[in-house]
């Protein structure tokens, strides 16, 4: 049964006036406070995981942890963060967005101040879930809170909007490895989480300044129970069994296949429970439409390549260059430039050339700058090589922008947090499996040759297809600009190919 927000709204924006770039500035200039509250509250989650691998080597010391046991002070966040995702939509609509933003940052400051509290490493992994909890919740609003306002505001849902939006997601991996190392050479571990409560207090002041309350809300609006297990479980289930790849030595054990399969069966039964639920708890009838449906396996297939490199990409540094774990977080830096620097462009090239053709052009360039590490020798000078991850990291900042702006490609307001919600799912399930696949070849060529060069280099190689099945992947985008196609006139197909 179709749910009352499909039926209600649609999947199709309505046509409003046509709006004169008068208008558009001075949406823009409304929005623009509003808009830097929710990028400061982002900013903390988005650092903390880069912040939290860097002193991982201090928390297992500190602790005489193993490091099978300290590796769920990651996969905890994680998983939490995974959960909340789709519960998020639900809580939205009905406690509304400026009341769940500012219990979203509570959250994730009070897990901060739990995690360096924690006596025990036991409970520093139960704090993390608690952080991860928040950061499930703030990750999915900054997305869809800032595109909520721009629609209402009537400032166009744009590649260069989404250029904005994504800017925590850039500064985070450039500002975090250098704040991780500062802290770590002057103070202990517990100040990778006790920085967050300054910054949480300072983001929980500006959105109570700025983000206000919005109407709308659905006090009402029933959760669905069945649901959210089903994707909760099947959402652990990959989880767990993707981060035991590497751990078990490849695919075929059972601490592996069982989660994996297990989740991924749950995960389909969720799609098909959805789809028939009255009031679901995302609405995934709009896969129906032809854009979202193709920005959704196109996000997958990025999450897939970038997070396959970001898992290669330090071990390389330090397992065939010889450096420390924290030179190599360091070395990762031009990357993190690159991204930024390119972040502008692509949401300029987007407007004007389309999704399609900057998607496609974006995971090319991702997969011709990742080859260079696999076809170099290990001799090849580190200067050469941090040109090419600045150019990959141009590549993926190129990337980002086309393919999340796609998925809000035409649709109305009401249907903006599910948009969210999909993509968001999708980006982590993609990060997931291209981190098992990076995994699973590096263990399995490590073994076969001997020759630990050689099996970075081929899983170099899987994490190039990756990025080339990701560029066929794009070609279903729309070929036109966002501006074009939400201009389109009443009656008219926003999911038409075209």
């Amino acid at each position: 049964m179709r749910s009352a927000r499909t039926s209600a709204g649609g999947t199709h924006a309505a046509t409003p006036r046509r709006r004169t770039s008068r208008d558009e500035a001075t949406g823009a200039r409304t929005i623009a406070p509003f808009v830097a509250a929710i990028l400061a509250g982002a900013l903390m989650p988005i650092m903390d995981t880069t912040i939290v691998a860097i002193g991982m080597q201090a928390i297992i010391t500190a602790f005489a942890a193993a490091v099978s046991v300290a590796q769920w002070v990651t996969t905890a966040y994680l998983l939490a963060l995974a959960v909340m995702i789709p519960v998020s939509g639900w809580l939205q609509r009905r406690l509304g967005g400026r009341t769940l933003w500012l219990g979203g940052l509570i959250v994730f400051t009070a897990g901060s101040l739990l995690c360096a509290l924690s006596p025990t490493i036991q409970v520093l992994i139960a704090a993390r879930a608690v952080q991860g909890f928040g950061a499930g919740v703030l990750m999915t609003l900054l997305q869809t809170m800032p595109m909520q306002q721009a629609r209402r505001a009537g400032v166009p849902l744009s590649g260069r909007l989404m250029g904005i939006i994504s800017l925590p997601v850039a500064v985070g991996p450039i500002v975090a490895p250098v704040l991780g190392g500062m802290l770590l050479g002057v103070a202990s571990w517990h100040w990778l989480f006790l920085i967050n409560l300054p910054v949480g207090l300072a983001a929980l002041a500006m959105a109570w300044r700025w983000v206000r309350p919005e109407d709308g809300r659905e006090r009402d609006a029933p959760l669905d129970v069945a649901g959210l297990l089903l994707v909760g479980l099947g959402l652990v289930g990959v989880l767990v069994g993707t981060t035991n790849v590497a751990e078990a030595g490849g695919m075929g054990h059972a601490d592996v296949l069982v989660p994996l399969v297990g989740g991924t069966v749950l995960l389909v039964a969720f799609a098909w429970w959805e789809a028939r639920m009255r009031h679901p708890l995302v609405e995934v009838a709009l896969l129906r439409g032809h854009v979202l449906a193709a920005s959704v396996v196109a996000v997958f297939a990025l999450g897939a390549a970038m997070y396959a490199g970001q898992f290669l990409l330090p071990l390389f540094w330090q397992g065939v260059r010889g450096t420390s774990v924290l030179d190599a977080a360091l070395l990762l830096i031009p990357q993190g430039v690159g991204s930024l620097l390119a972040r502008p462009a692509a949401g300029a090239l987007t407007d004007r050339l389309g999704s399609r053709v900057v998607a496609a052009g974006a995971f090319t360039a991702v997969a011709v700058t990742t080859a260079p590490f696999a076809i170099w020798p290990a001799s090849a000078g580190t200067a050469a090589l941090l040109v090419v991850l600045f150019m990959r990291g141009v590549a993926l900042g190129m990337l980002f922008i086309p393919v999340m702006t796609a998925s809000y490609t035409g649709l109305a307001e009401p249907a903006i947090p599910d948009a969210t919600m999909l993509t968001r799912l999708s980006q982590q399930m993609g990060a997931a499996v291209g981190t098992a696949l990076a995994a699973v070849v590096l263990e399995a060529a490590a073994t076969s040759t001997g020759d630990q060069a050689a099996a970075f280099g081929r899983a170099f190689w899987a994490a190039v297809a990756l990025a080339l099945v990701g560029a066929a992947v794009s070609l279903r985008l729309p070929a036109r600009g966002p501006a074009e196609i939400e201009g389109s006139t009443p009656g008219a197909d926003v999911h038409a190919r075209s």
